[in-house]
C-alpha cells in the first residue's frame, strides 16, 4: 500500500511539473530580423571562409530554430569555443536569442 501511495504521489508531482512548465517560448521574428545585422557580416556573405584555420562559415538561414538556440547558448556558456561567436552570444539576452532563432529559422534556405 505504501508503494502504491508513493507511486501515486510521484505521478501526481510529475504531472504537476509538466502542467506548470512554461510553454516553449516563441521569438519575435520582426525583432530577430533587426538583430541579425551583425550575423550577416559573416554568415550572410556567400563563400565566406574563416581566415585561420580555414573552414567555411556555416549557413544559418533556414537552420532549425532549436539548433540555433542551443548553439547560441553553448557559445554564451563557453561550451562551444569561437572567439567571435562567444563575444556575440555574450551580448544577447535570452529573448534576443529566441528572436534571432525564430527569424533565421523562418527563412527558406537557398
Amino acid at each position: 500500500m505504501v508503494r502504491l501511495q508513493l507511486l501515486f504521489g510521484l505521478t501526481a508531482v510529475s504531472a504537476a511539473l509538466i502542467c506548470s512548465s512554461p510553454a516553449h517560448a516563441t521569438g519575435d521574428k520582426a525583432n530577430g530580423r533587426t538583430l541579425v545585422y551583425t550575423c550577416n557580416g559573416c554568415h550572410g556573405v556567400p563563400g565566406t571562409n574563416n581566415a585561420y584555420p580555414q573552414y567555411p562559415v556555416p549557413k544559418i538561414v533556414g537552420q532549425n530554430e532549436q539548433y540555433l538556440i542551443s548553439a547560441l547558448h553553448e557559445y554564451k556558456s563557453g561550451d562551444r569555443t569561437h572567439p567571435t561567436m562567444m563575444a556575440q552570444a555574450q551580448s544577447l539576452s535570452e529573448q534576443e536569442i529566441q528572436d534571432i532563432a525564430a527569424y533565421l529559422s523562418s527563412i527558406a534556405s537557398k
